[in-house]
């Protein structure tokens, strides 16, 4: 199990996926703030979950917290360099998700509400679940005392 954890936290001390997991983590951060408390624009849970649950994602919100969450939390964890794999990998989920049930229908661009930026949030997710958080990262602190 040890080994297990020490391989999920270690990473190539490269500034690569430090240079996603800045301006991703910042960009979830402020949409999952949209989502939770309604800051930058957002409306909230209940704002949420009613539109969440208008498009078929029931109960709506519960999917407004949940997506909420994974957006906020999961920013602020790779923002930090905080179990990153774990957390780019729920991130991935939530994106495959969003891009699915809402934006799919749209088209590629963002102009007309396609998937675009959901899929670019969900390669960049997927490179840090893969390379893991690099350099500067809590995750190096925690590999290392684990050794």
């Amino acid at each position: 199990m040890k080994a297990l954890i020490a391989k999920t936290l270690k990473s190539a001390p490269s500034l690569a996926p430090l240079a996603l997991r800045i301006p991703i983590g910042i960009i979830l951060i402020a949409h999952g703030s949209q989502k939770l408390f309604g800051w930058f624009g957002g409306y909230g849970l209940e704002g949420t979950g009613q539109w969440m649950a208008s498009i078929g994602l029931t109960p709506g919100y519960l999917m407004a917290l949940m997506a909420g969450s994974s957006e906020f939390f999961g920013g602020l964890f790779l923002l930090l360099g905080l179990l990153t794999r774990p957390t780019a990998l729920v991130l991935s989920f939530t994106m495959i998700i969003a891009i699915f049930s809402v934006h799919i229908g749209n088209g590629l661009f963002l102009a007309n509400n396609g998937y675009e930026f959901g899929l670019a949030l969900l390669a960049a997710t997927v490179s840090l679940a893969v390379s893991g958080a690099g350099k500067f990262a809590i995750d190096n602190l925690f590999a290392n005392r684990i050794k």
